[in-house]
């Protein structure tokens, strides 16, 4: 009997077997590559809030007595709402007056922060924050505490529009 004619089985396997292997490969690592994109995009709004709070937290709380104003004014840029009427007024009445006539400085830090909760209009986080005060040539203290930062974003930027401490 003749033999019959069959393809090579290199061919065979190449067609049936490798190329059905390689394309599901490269579907699966598009598949991963999408879903770590949507992943990455989701915590986009968290990781900025949170690192608009941390630095926002710092400004509002840092100042020295001969800057004071210019200090405080550069952090009212960072609020919004009712917050930055209220956080106005109590640095105009009460802390400059106070830092420039006692020589108050304070230096303000944030060794931890996290977020609560994000959307990409708003978001909430929690920072634990140290404060280094010093008063005249008296010894500074340091107090630590936490605040719960609310923010909204307004223009494209993230603004602090409540400072609550818990």
């Amino acid at each position: 009997m003749p033999e019959s004619r069959r393809r090579p089985l290199p061919a065979y396997v190449l067609t049936y077997g490798v190329l059905p292997a390689l394309l599901l490969l490269l579907a699966a690592a598009g598949l991963l590559k999408w879903q770590d994109g949507s992943v990455r995009n989701a915590q986009a709004p968290a990781t900025e809030s949170v690192r608009a709070a941390t630095d926002g937290t710092i400004a509002l709380l840092s100042y020295k007595p001969d800057t004071v104003e210019t200090d405080l004014a550069a952090a009212r840029g960072r609020l919004t709402g009712p917050f930055l009427d209220a956080y106005t007024l109590l640095t105009h009445d009460v802390v400059i007056p106070g830092a420039k006539q006692k020589k108050i400085s304070a230096v303000a830090t944030v060794p931890a922060a996290a977020s609560v909760s994000s959307t990409d209009r708003h978001a909430v986080a929690l920072l634990f924050v140290n404060q280094l005060v010093t008063i005249g040539q008296d010894a500074p203290t340091n107090t630590a505490s936490s605040v719960r930062v609310t923010l909204d974003k307004v223009d494209g930027r993230w603004l602090i529009s409540q400072f609550d401490p818990v």
